[in-house]
């Protein structure tokens, strides 16, 4: 079982984003500060688990955490500061909706910028290592599933209610015949 912090003696945010790989669609970043002894037997790296799974996660995570928050960064900003950037803008903006602040950062990846005065640590594979960055992950995901579930209403010929706006074979083909949406990211290379 993941353990929620590394350090129990200062409060520790877990920050992970989802949705860089996609074609179209925000790219989301959740921030959660779990209680130091939270421990659930299937908390894990949000790709590992079913969508059911993350579902109920989801609301164990948010009924039991002391602070979460989400934050969207949409493709025209993407666009504008590249993938990475909006990634780290992302999570920086849900790091500042926490209603309790945290001493610690614990930030799935190799690397992380930010204007916060906040101190934080890098963990590569940290949405499958450490609990509170894999309940972030769980959160983001499910955010970003269902906001992609919405606007496939709007575009249902891109079929994001299963590819959620990842460059599947379906996606490419409806781009290929339908051309971008204002949900496309215009600086990814759309198609092969």
């Amino acid at each position: 079982m993941l353990k929620a912090r590394i350090d129990n003696n200062r409060i520790e945010a877990g920050c992970d984003e989802v949705g860089r790989g996609c074609l179209a669609g925000p790219v989301v970043a959740a921030a959660v500060i779990l209680p130091p002894n939270f421990k659930h037997k299937n908390l894990n790296d949000s790709k590992q688990l079913t969508e059911k799974a993350r579902l109920e996660l989801t609301e164990i995570i948010k009924s039991n955490s002391i602070a979460w928050a989400i934050s969207f960064v949409d493709p025209v900003i993407i666009d504008r500061i590249n993938i990475l950037n909006a990634s780290f803008l992302a999570m920086e903006r849900a790091v500042k909706q926490l209603t309790v602040k945290p001493d610690h950062l614990l930030i799935d990846g190799d690397r992380f910028k930010s204007n916060l005065d906040v101190q934080f640590t890098c963990i590569i594979k940290g949405d499958s290592k450490n609990g509170s960055i894999a309940a972030a992950s769980i959160v983001a995901k499910t955010y970003r599933d269902e906001y992609m579930k919405r606007i496939h209403e709007e575009y249902p010929e891109y079929v994001w209610n299963n590819n959620v706006g990842y460059p599947t074979k379906a996606h490419r083909e409806a781009i290929r015949n339908f051309g971008p949406t204002p949900y496309h990211r215009k600086s990814f290379r759309l198609l092969p």
